[in-house]
């Protein structure tokens, strides 16, 4: 669930398809900094109505997933 959440997130923010994001995707081939992906953690909070304190570093989009299923559990 959250990792397809967050490749819809990331493919409408990046105009491009879902299908393209995979979860060893890192978010600098994607293009995105870290300002983008504390915006998109932000969005995420909002959707899954949880607070995400991103006190890892997360490089890929499976780290990044797996980090907010932990934070869900």
């Amino acid at each position: 669930m959250v990792m397809e959440k967050l490749t819809a997130l990331l493919a409408e923010h990046l105009d491009m398809d879902a299908s393209e994001i995979k979860a060893d995707t890192t978010f600098e081939t994607l293009g995105i900094d870290s300002l983008d992906t504390v915006e998109m953690v932000m969005q995420l909070e909002e959707e899954l109505n949880v607070e995400l304190e991103l006190d890892e570093k997360v490089a890929t989009v499976g780290e990044l997933a797996a980090f907010i299923e932990k934070k869900l559990s």
